[in-house]
């Protein structure tokens, strides 16, 4: 009788790009047209290719740690250019939902907070609420920044494009129920 082990990094990485629909990491040829066509790789830790090849080696750790999937930009240049077929613009959607389930990441990142908050906030109401998010992030910008988001709310608030309390959706418990079957949001919401 075969005994279970306890499935790779790798492994589970792949196992979600397979859920996905796209094909595994493990054909990745290292040719690094992703990383080429890539127009956020100068601000990310690591390129794409470096990414791919340290899940396959099982660098956990490192890949958690890293700012990469959270600076992508999501353009799926990447994934137009692969030879291979592989997506790696998936791949940073599926490292992102991974580091927050697994609640590893590095600290000090925006993307995991705002993830969370937006989560929580589709959970509560069923609908997004962007006045709901600014208060943790308006001040990253400095005070210029912070007087550019005053002054683009107050813009959107006067033509009637944020609503100032958020609505909900109906049957919101039935949407919870549903989102939370798909999504693991332990920690999260």
């Amino acid at each position: 009788m075969p005994m279970w082990t306890k499935p790779s990094f790798s492994d589970e990485i792949s196992n979600e790009m397979y859920t996905t629909g796209t094909r595994g990491l493990n054909c990745c040829i290292q040719c690094a047209t992703c990383s080429s066509a890539c127009p956020a790789v100068d601000y990310m830790d690591h390129t794409p290719r470096r990414l791919i090849g340290m899940i396959n080696a099982g660098f956990r750790d490192e890949v958690l740690a890293s700012n990469t999937f959270w600076t992508c930009a999501s353009c799926y240049a990447c994934t137009d250019h692969c030879p291979k077929g592989i997506h790696p613009a998936e791949l940073m959607y599926v490292l992102k939902r991974y580091s927050i389930w697994k609640n590893r990441y590095q600290e000090g990142l925006v993307g995991p907070e705002f993830s969370r908050r937006f989560v929580r906030t589709i959970m509560k109401t069923g609908k997004s609420y962007e006045p709901g998010y600014a208060p943790a992030f308006i001040f990253e910008g400095g005070f210029q920044g912070l007087l550019r988001e005053m002054q683009m709310g107050v813009k959107l608030l006067r033509k009637g494009r944020i609503p100032l309390i958020p609505s909900r959706i109906k049957r919101v418990e039935s949407f919870r129920r549903m989102l939370s079957r798909i999504v693991p949001l332990e920690g999260i919401a």
